[in-house]
């Protein structure tokens, strides 16, 4: 194939927290690359999907959601890895809650209204709305706003309206050789990717505190062979926090460990020992040189 013939560009996948960007990265590319949860915030960091098919190459760009919590470090900087990104994509798509809006919305859209390509609204999540007439307000809403270019209702998590927006998707990306080779699927490493793994079972299996007030960092990786070996801290800020994340007798840290090391062995195709320690960094998020020091820079 032809330079000539190719399309690519990266794609903002954009919104306030928790409208689903992660579970639509992950449907998009047709496997799961972003860690989810019902929790908002869980996605902290900027992470590429790469979509190649045929003659066109989408780079997903799924951000942090976009808030105005900027109470702790750890909140300025997820907004600001959402949005310095806006910068350099050539098409953006704000994903937005069926039937759902917030002051947060708003807030997303003075961003997408600054955004000179091609911009898409993504109304999320309408597999839960018992009637389909109930889009109707917010398709109002949303072309009300003057700045969409078109508007696609979906379902992430069911794959419902996806192919109509992965096509209109790549007619809006530049006619210019690809970025990566077709069977590359992300640029993060696998070290991160791990480290993404483990911190998502913290999401789903503990409540609010201590997932959002933990972080994760693989310290030894190697590959022998017969096994991969990883060694991985998880930090929290207080030893109360500690205490519930281990368990009694290590009851809940094991079952972190067993479920992130099967994931992690579906990831990268080969048998793991993980091994996993809690350590207490107090008021790490609220400190910007222990956020960089932990990997949020």
């Amino acid at each position: 194939m032809s330079d000539a013939a190719q399309h690519c560009g990266y794609v903002a996948l954009v919104g306030r927290p928790n409208v689903g960007k992660s579970t639509l990265l992950n449907h998009l590319l047709g496997q799961k690359l972003a860690i989810t949860s019902r929790k908002p915030q869980t996605t902290r960091q900027v992470l590429l999907g790469v979509d190649t098919r045929g003659p066109y190459q989408a780079v997903y760009v799924d951000t942090p959601g976009i808030h105005s919590n900027d109470e702790r470090a750890i909140n300025r900087y997820m907004v600001r890895a959402a949005t310095s990104v806006l910068h350099d994509v050539d098409v953006l798509a704000m994903v937005v809650d069926r039937g759902k809006w917030e002051p947060a919305d708003e807030l997303v859209v003075e961003h997408v209204a600054a955004f000179s390509g091609p911009r898409f609204a993504v109304i999320n999540k309408i597999d839960l709305l018992p009637d389909k007439l109930q889009l109707l307000p917010i398709i109002e809403r949303l072309s009300r706003l003057d700045c969409f270019d078109e508007i696609f209702p979906v379902s992430a998590l069911r794959g419902e309206g996806l192919d109509v927006l992965r096509d209109t998707v790549h007619r809006g990306l530049p006619a210019q050789p690809h970025l990566f080779p077709s069977d590359q699927l992300t640029d993060q490493s696998e070290r991160f990717l791990v480290s993404e793994i483990i911190r998502e079972k913290l999401m789903r299996g503990f409540g609010d505190e201590v997932p959002h007030r933990a972080a994760v960092v693989v310290e030894h990786y190697s590959e022998g062979e017969e096994l991969v070996d990883i060694a991985a801290d998880i930090y929290v800020e207080r030893a109360g926090q500690k205490r519930i994340l281990i368990g009694k007798a290590g009851e809940r840290l094991r079952r972190v460990g067993q479920e992130a090391r099967e994931d992690i062995e579906r990831l990268i195709g080969r048998k793991v020992m993980l091994r996993l320690w809690v350590k207490v960094k107090p008021g790490w998020t609220n400190q910007e040189s222990a956020l960089k020091r932990l990997g949020y820079d």
